[in-house]
């Protein structure tokens, strides 16, 4: 892979900070060398590439490797100032031990400066759960329009089977925003992120039916991509599972017996 460049992006880009373009550059040092597989099933044009989460490794993976270009939807509180803390603190370190967890609550507010620089330079799409949603929605679409890649991890704590937690499935109404605005069905490629093997794996693309009612085209097009990533891994070699949840190593499941 192509090391990142420290230069300024060209013309058109998102513009970066020289701070975010060294960060960068030291995280794709450090961070495990990733091979893809299923490149050939990403549509030409703009798709919405949905994996499971696996820890940090899935959206560090996603805007390090990702061909073309392409947005990840980050939560948005980990690019306000205020809301950074509690937000790494609840959703990264909170199942800790006792024990320790006085230090991650520290360290929860030392990355707050690190948090701001990457998440607001990065190829990012704020992600609200109040009535900002719709803005990430809006932005969303229109980076599609501009024929854009979205890649997002929408898995939730609710258990579904060992290699994928169950996905909150809102965001398939971007097929439905997406017909009403270009008349084209869109396409939702599955993911499955292997930190053990080292691998990207992209499926086999599921268009949204955008004849079908809003609500059962949102449960039939998430249960596809779960059975998708499902699938891909079992299809595998056995490994090790990253789960959704900052469990300790000792708990990770295997992807099969």
């Amino acid at each position: 892979m192509t090391a990142p460049s420290l230069k300024k992006p060209e013309v058109g880009d998102k513009p970066t900070s020289f701070t975010y373009r060294v960060l960068r550059y030291f995280i794709w040092l450090a961070f495990p060398k990733w091979r893809l597989a299923g490149v050939e099933n990403l549509t030409e044009g703009p798709c919405v590439i949905v994996g499971n989460h696996s820890q940090m490794y899935g959206p560090v993976a996603a805007e390090l490797y990702t061909p073309g270009r392409h947005w990840v939807w980050c939560a948005g509180e980990m690019m306000h100032r205020e809301d950074v803390a509690a937000y790494a603190y609840r959703d990264f370190w909170s199942q800790k031990p006792k024990a320790v967890r006085w230090f991650y609550r520290l360290l929860s507010h030392a990355i707050v400066p690190l948090s701001l620089c990457l998440f607001n330079n990065a190829h990012t799409i704020a992600v609200y759960r109040d009535a900002r949603v719709m803005s990430t929605f809006r932005e969303s679409v229109q980076k599609l329009k501009a024929g854009d890649r979205l890649v997002l991890f929408p898995e939730c704590y609710d258990e579904h089977n060992q290699i994928v937690h169950a996905f909150q499935d809102r965001f398939v109404d971007l097929g439905h925003l997406y017909h009403k605005q270009t008349g084209q069905a869109l396409a939702f490629v599955p993911l499955y992120v292997a930190p053990a093997l080292g691998t990207l794996t992209f499926g086999r693309p599921i268009l949204y039916d955008p004849a079908a009612p809003a609500d059962l085209e949102r449960a039939r097009v998430a249960a596809a991509l779960m059975d998708a990533i499902t699938n891909t891994a079992l299809s595998l070699p056995p490994h090790t599972v990253v789960p959704y949840p900052n469990l300790p190593k000792k708990q990770w499941p295997k992807s099969r017996d």
